[in-house]
């Protein structure tokens, strides 16, 4: 039978805790099977509090014993925890539990990855350790002693002694318990050390593997980079003596923040040139710098409550983008996060996951680390800095910084400092945070005697339970080109504050060419009609980059769209401007590298949607084809010479000019090998001696059909890489025809080297096959069929991966009355399991009940 209904938590149903916490003592007695956690906690009512009930939580636990004050009591125990009649003054807890970390394949708690023991506490992981009010409101000071026969035993905050079987640590730092972290095992230390601005000395360590030493040296670099970055340009200085990072196999998220003990996913931080492509090392770099960030933005001040996530996560994942744009080219980067915004928050928005920034309900929490929490909460960060201007936005973030350390906060208290600051009322603002749904904003336009006048609508389309949406403040940048491709108005921002408003320029000569939403000033969906000229114009005259390439993309998806419901043939003016961009050297490579991608299938899918038509994922594949064909076709020159100047001769640097090369280079690669069969394609892969130029010979070679004997040879050359052999599975889904891409997901399940209880090698494989959209969505059903199955696989051994799996099915109401049965009854079948986890119903019925 399945678990009792769970329980929706409500956001106005919050109350302060019964108790505070002064002190915890902790000290763990290791065994891979019988784990022995002692807790010693001392407790205080709370002043602010509106109940007396003490109650603990708790799961998976098995009480040995437990003392109030030294003396035994017999608690009432129940599968969520733990309660009792407790003093109305300051008291002692103490408890002795005993817990099994190798049978814990959730990965949440106290687990083992390939004998090392580790953990993972956010959001509610702690009450698997042990009974404790884990809650992110209840803060507090940690000593722990760890005792077993690892030679290597780590915790939070500082080392207070250590000896044979044993080591203590200490954090001077109050925190919620879902920051605490315990790691042991057999490691070794990748070792350097910073310097912050006052002088204190700082020891900084990544703990890997043995054998894995060389594959630490850009992690480290990066972490440096994020102390000096977030002293220079935030003012957070690091505040304890030692940092420490650990890579672990087996874990479900990509890393986490936790005080002084930062674990990652061994997928973010090792990396080697032979290993990690230029994304790879791009995408540590940044999850680096984010966990090292939230040592200020979610550790020194967290979240009251979890409904305020995207406190901590939207402002950090802000914060990690500054970073990177800094580091690297600002527009590349705000290019790619548009990207990926579009692809996963706003089809999230679009359907039965639709939730707010800040949620008002939830039945798990971990299925609320969503791209709108983080990403869409990215954006409300950017977006208020927009309207109040970098010097405002500097000074709230001090204040907050010195109003709220050491505070559990809401999103409130964050809108509080920049109103106090500014005097700005922000009431209407607030809006972005607990409305659901991507604002459309429909735009018109006329001209008389000089004055040009844009008129604006924005409209919210209702989501599951907000019907009506009032109008949210957006902040629109504007400028302005003249017919000759002159800036006449150089970038404005309007505040758009009504649901309709219109916004007026005087004293021009001509009919101007507008540039609006530069730099893609808030996160809406634009609706304006244009036409191919006027996109081939921007792309080729607009100053602002991301506009520019906002053209370039509009103008291939008008083309494509034509293309599917006219039978057009590819778009001439879109192969014309393309030309001009891949030749303009006064260009970026990365962003011509950009420039050069086409709209994902996924994309086209929701314009077909939206506009009033039901997407065929397989006409969608095959007009991505003819257009690649016919532009490789048409640019074959170009690509020629773009393949032969950018090839990276020096020694292999991930940096941003190399990076910028290689990609534009690879772009080209892929268009010449539609033309020579994957000659040249073949001559990199044998020549490679690095991990981008090799993938991507690859990744040629499948797509032209080419790619057997490379793909044989990759396997033997990395199989003892788990993170490449990765890669390995990957690769061969996403290049394989839709018609066969389901049978080789499904046959590469069946290789030795495939585990359910990996979540990097699930995903590789079964999240591959959901990266092609027309394989996953093959008439045939056999995609649905399989990522069903193997979800039921997962989910009695990892329920968290397992939900966020399911998001696949999200998008199921697009697709036309054959498909939506088969998908339904996959997800009918998944609900149907017994034991079903609480993680997994609560997504697959949100998704079948849209």
């Amino acid at each position: 039978m399945k678990d009792a209904a769970p329980q929706p938590v409500y956001l106005e149903d919050y109350t302060p805790p019964a108790y505070l916490v002064d002190a915890v003592h902790l000290t763990f007695r290791l065994a891979p099977n019988t784990t022995r956690v002692l807790s010693r906690i001392e407790f205080r009512p709370n002043p602010d509090a509106t109940s007396r009930d003490f109650f603990l939580h708790g799961e998976a636990l098995t009480l040995i014993s437990a003392r109030i004050n030294g003396a035994e009591i017999i608690p009432e125990v129940t599968p969520q925890g733990l309660s009792a009649i407790v003093p109305d003054a300051p008291f002692t807890f103490e408890a002795e539990v005993e817990i099994n970390p190798e049978g814990n394949t959730a990965l949440e708690g106290l687990y083992m990855s390939n004998g090392m023991y580790c953990t993972q506490c956010e959001a509610e992981g702690f009450r698997k350790i042990t009974y404790y009010p884990d809650r992110p409101d209840v803060m507090s000071i940690f000593t722990v002693r760890i005792e077993g026969d690892t030679p290597v035993m780590l915790s939070n905050g500082n080392p207070t002694g250590s000896g044979a079987g044993w080591a203590e640590w200490h954090d001077p730092w109050p925190k919620p318990a879902y920051l605490f972290a315990l790691v042991a095992g057999d490691l070794v230390a990748h070792p350097d050390s910073f310097s912050t601005r006052s002088g204190r000395h700082v020891d900084l360590n990544i703990w890997v593997r043995p054998g894995d030493e060389d594959k630490c040296a850009f992690g480290m670099e990066a972490l440096k980079k994020s102390m000096a970055w977030d002293e220079e340009v935030y003012g957070r200085e690091y505040d304890l003596d030692l940092f420490n990072i650990v890579a672990v196999d087996d874990f479900n998220m990509g890393a986490m923040e936790n005080k002084g003990l930062n674990i990652f996913n061994s997928s973010c931080v090792l990396s080697t040139a032979e290993t990690a492509t230029d994304a790879n090392f791009e995408r540590i770099e940044a999850i680096v710098a984010h966990e090292y960030f939230h040592n200020w933005t979610g550790n020194r001040i967290t979240c009251r409550d979890w409904f305020q996530l995207c406190l901590k996560e939207g402002l950090t994942v802000y914060r990690d983008s500054q970073f990177t744009a800094d580091l690297r080219s600002a527009p590349v980067k705000r290019i790619s996060d548009v990207i990926a915004l579009r692809a996963r928050q706003f089809r999230e928005d679009n359907g039965p996951l639709a939730h707010p920034v800040r949620p008002e309900s939830f039945i798990e929490i971990n299925n609320f680390y969503t791209a709108t929490v983080y990403e869409k909460g990215a954006e409300l960060i950017g977006m208020l800095k927009r309207l109040v201007g970098d010097a405002a936005y500097k000074e709230a973030l001090d204040l907050y910084f010195t109003r709220h350390d050491g505070q559990a906060c809401t999103i409130e208290d964050w809108l509080q400092v920049f109103e106090d600051v500014t005097g700005r009322d922000l009431s209407q603002f607030k809006r972005w945070y607990s409305d659901a749904g991507t604002p459309r904003l429909h735009v018109s336009e006329e001209f008389n005697n000089g004055r040009y006048t844009l008129h604006f609508e924005q409209k919210t389309p209702p989501t599951l339970g907000q019907e009506d949406k009032q109008p949210r403040l957006i902040p629109i940048a504007v400028g302005l080109l003249s017919p000759n491709g002159d800036e006449v108005q150089p970038t404005q921002v309007l505040e758009m504050t009504e649901a309709r408003q219109s916004f007026s320029f005087d004293g021009l000569a001509t009919r101007p060419i507008p540039s609006i939403l530069r730099d893609f000033s808030a996160p809406v969906i634009l609706e304006r009609e244009s036409s191919n000229a006027e996109r081939a114009f921007l792309l080729a005259h607009d100053t602002d980059p991301f506009n520019k390439w906002e053209a370039g993309r509009a103008l291939a998806r008008a083309g494509l769209l034509a293309m599917m419901t006219e039978g057009a043939a590819p778009d001439a003016a879109y192969l014309d401007a393309i030309a001009r961009v891949a030749r303009d050297d006064t260009l970026d490579p990365a962003f011509r590298a950009l420039a050069l991608g086409l709209p994902s299938e996924d994309d086209l899918a929701q314009a077909l949607f939206d506009a009033g038509h039901i997407p065929d994922p397989q006409a969608i594949w095959d007009a991505l084809e003819t257009l690649r064909d016919t532009r490789a076709e048409a640019l074959e020159s170009i690509a020629q010479d773009l393949y032969s100047r950018y090839q990276v001769t020096a020694p292999y640097r991930p940096d941003p000019d190399q990076t910028g090369a290689r990609a534009l280079a690879n772009a080209a690669l892929a268009m010449l090998s539609r033309r020579d069969g994957g000659t040249r394609a073949q001559a990199q892969y044998d020549a490679a001696d690095n991990m981008t130029q090799q993938l991507a010979a690859w990744s040629c070679l499948l797509q032209a059909g080419a790619g057997a004997a490379a793909t044989e040879a990759f396997y033997t050359q990395w199989k003892h890489d788990r993170l490449v052999i990765d890669k390995w599975f990957t690769l061969q889904i996403v290049q394989t025809a839709p018609d066969r891409a389901a049978e080789v997901a499904e046959t590469l399940t069946r290789h030795p080297d495939f585990t359910l209880r990996n979540p990097n090698r699930f995903r590789a494989t079964l999240g591959a096959l959901t990266m092609s959209p027309a394989g996953f969505h093959h008439a045939s059903g056999r995609g649905y069929r399989l990522l069903a199955d193997m979800l039921i696989r997962l989910d009695p051994l990892n329920p968290q991966t397992t939900a966020r799996m399911c998001s696949a099915f999200e998008t199921w109401r697009r697709y036309d009355p054959v498909r939506q049965g088969m998908i339904a009854a996959e997800l009918d079948r998944i609900l149907a399991t017994p034991n079903l986890s609480r993680d997994t119903t609560e997504m697959v019925g949100r998704i079948r009940g849209s």
